[in-house]
Order: C-alpha cells, then structure tokens, then sequence
C-alpha cells in the first residue's frame, strides 16, 4: 500500500540573516495534500555565524570547502537540539535548503552550504538537500522553489506574496504556477538596520520617522531589473553591487533610507498585482510584520492583502521545503519549469540515507 503520511522536519535559512527556520509537519496524501505544523521554532545565529555567512561570498574554493563542513555541522547541531527540545520521534525525513552563498543562474551557478552527506550520518535520519542545483543544470533560474508548495497548499488565494530577504510572487496564469522575484525587502532593512547595531526596524517605525528622498526613489524604481520579464530571480550580489552602492552615493540619514525603500518596494510588489478587490493576497515572511510596510502596500494595491497566524508567516519556507523533500521521495514533481524556465517540470534534490 502506498504511503500517504508523513512527519518531516523542514529546514530554511533566508538570505536575511535572521537564523534556521525548522518546523516539525505531519504531511498528509491522502485526498488531497494537507499538512498539520506540530511544532516549529527559529534558531537565531550567533554575531559569529551571521559574521561568516555575510562574508562567503568572499571566500576562495578551500576556504568554502571547510565552511561547507563547518556550516553542516552546526546544522546538524541545531537540527538535532530541536528534535530533543520537542521529543520528535518516528520521523521519516529532514527536509533542508542549507544556506546560499552564491547564485548566479545565468553563468550556471548556484551553491547552498550545508547540504553534505554527513548531515544524515550526524542525525541518523534520511534527508533531501540539495534542491536548487538540478534546476540550474536543466537551465533554469534554481529559484523560486516555493510555488509548488503554493498550489498544493494555498490554492485559495490568487497570489502568495513571501516578504523575505527578497520578495517573491506566486500566482496561476492560464493554467500554469508562475512565480518570480520582485524586489529586495529584507535584504536592504536589515542592512541599514545592523548599522546601528540593530537587527530589524520593528514594525517599520524608524521608516515611519524618516522622509522620502524623491531623487533616490526614482533611481530605485529605474533599475533594470523591474524591466526584465519573468522568469527571473535575485540573488545578494545584485543587492551588494548595484542596490547598496546606488543608495549610499546619496548620503542619507538611515531613517530616510527605510522609509525611501519601503516605498520603492511596495510601489514594486503593487506593479505586478491587478489592483482587484476581489484578489486575495496571502502574506508571509518577516517583513509582514513591518507595519508602515503593509500599510505602503495596502496604498498602492487594491488587493485584499491577508497576513495569516504568526507560525505560516514566520515557517511557510521550512513547510514547504518539508513538502518538496517529501514529493523528491515519491519521486513527484517539485520544481515547476513555468516558474525557473528550467525545460522541463522535475523532481529536484539530492536523497542521502544515515
């Protein structure tokens, strides 16, 4: 008889730094996919690891070897503290992005630390890792992987809006998920944020005491990247080499900064939704919980924007990252060639038993 449940750990780390996301799901195949979160938590990173993971980028091939090694080790460590911290038992599988250190699509790249063999031997339980590399090999963009997840679980709503380190959308459209990047969010807050010693603006206030600076929001909005068509993804180097440097040539107070970019990416987001009433729009991520944020948003769209319980918001990528080791298991489609322009649908990840 074919197996229609399943207990999984999922396991995320964004590009914004904050920690590894983990959620303990029951995932359900029997009339149609369910899922139940049992327990979920984010593990924060230490000064030190935030430190490295900012700086791999800059590191040679050696060099990201041993952080490789390093960086599944504490993986391992944490994934195995969660599991005694919430008695986890019968799992059938861990479920994990690892970090991303480079992703360039285009010159067929894309690299995610903490995907090694010993990750399973460490916890002794199966895991898919892995899931970005065979996109890219197919041609495609090795991003977004979520979509899947959103047809499968959130159906009901006409766009599924992550508000992450980057923002991404996930819609249907003639039959087909599409999904792409739309703008950094997170990526940039925190940014100007750790400048003060601060990890986030909470609830937008410190952009809510700022102005707009006119000259930069245009340069923002003018960038090449909103002109592209989608399929298209962002990874932290567009950010570093052309979004930071773009801002900092103004000499801004951190205050306007905020407010300035929290404007130029809601007037971003909006670009890409149909201004309907009736188009309900599901929000998750860190930064719905930026208030002047949604409230920019809400300003420009008249979508009905829906910011759910604070577990999907903060655990909807670990989730569905459970989902697509789960679906790699049943050997299903997990990535969506209408949304990477891989050339073809398939069913990505690498599966390494303990």
């Amino acid at each position: 008889m074919e197996k229609t449940e399943y207990r999984v750990i999922g396991v995320m780390s964004g590009t914004s730094l904050d920690g590894i996301d983990l959620v303990f799901t029951e995932i359900s195949f029997k009339d149609q996919v369910d899922f139940s979160i049992l327990a979920s938590e984010t593990f924060s990173y230490t000064p030190e690891w935030r430190e490295k993971l900012s700086n791999a980028i800059k590191l040679d091939a050696p060099e990201l070897t041993s952080l490789d090694s390093e960086y599944t080790d504490y993986l391992a460590n944490v994934i195995s503290e969660f599991i005694t911290k919430y008695d986890i038992d019968l799992l059938d599988v861990v479920c994990s992005h690892g970090h991303t250190v480079k992703h360039r699509p285009r010159k067929g790249i894309t690299l995610q630390i903490g995907n090694l063999p010993k990750l399973a031997k460490s916890l002794n339980i199966p895991v898919v890792c892995d899931f970005r590399v065979q996109d890219v090999e197919l041609g495609g963009q090795g991003a977004p992987l979520v979509p899947i997840g959103d047809r499968l679980f959130f159906s009901e709503y006409k766009y599924c809006i992550n508000l992450g380190g980057f923002a991404n959308v996930s819609l249907e459209k003639e039959g087909q998920r599409i999904a792409y990047d739309l703008c950094p969010v997170n990526t940039v807050f925190n940014y100007f944020m750790n400048k003060m010693g601060k990890e986030y603006d909470e609830e937008g206030q410190l952009a809510r005491s700022g102005k707009i600076h006119e000259d930069l929001l245009k340069d923002l909005n003018s960038l090449g990247f909103y002109k592209k068509e989608p399929p298209k993804s962002l990874g932290i180097e567009w950010v570093n080499s052309d979004v930071i440097p773009l801002i900092e040539k103004y000499d801004l107070e951190i205050p306007d900064i905020l407010k300035t970019f929290a404007i130029h990416a809601a007037t971003q987001i909006a670009a890409n939704l149909d201004n309907d009433k009736h188009s309900d729009v599901l929000l998750t991520g860190g930064g719905a919980f930026n208030s002047f944020f949604i409230e920019q948003l809400r300003s420009k769209s008249a979508c009905t924007f829906i910011i759910p319980e604070k577990q999907l918001i903060d655990f909807k990528e670990a989730l569905i990252f459970a989902l697509l080791g789960v679906l790699k298991l049943r050997d299903e489609v997990n990535v969506l060639s209408s949304v990477t322009g891989a050339k073809m649908d398939h069913s990505s990840g690498r599966v390494y038993e303990p």
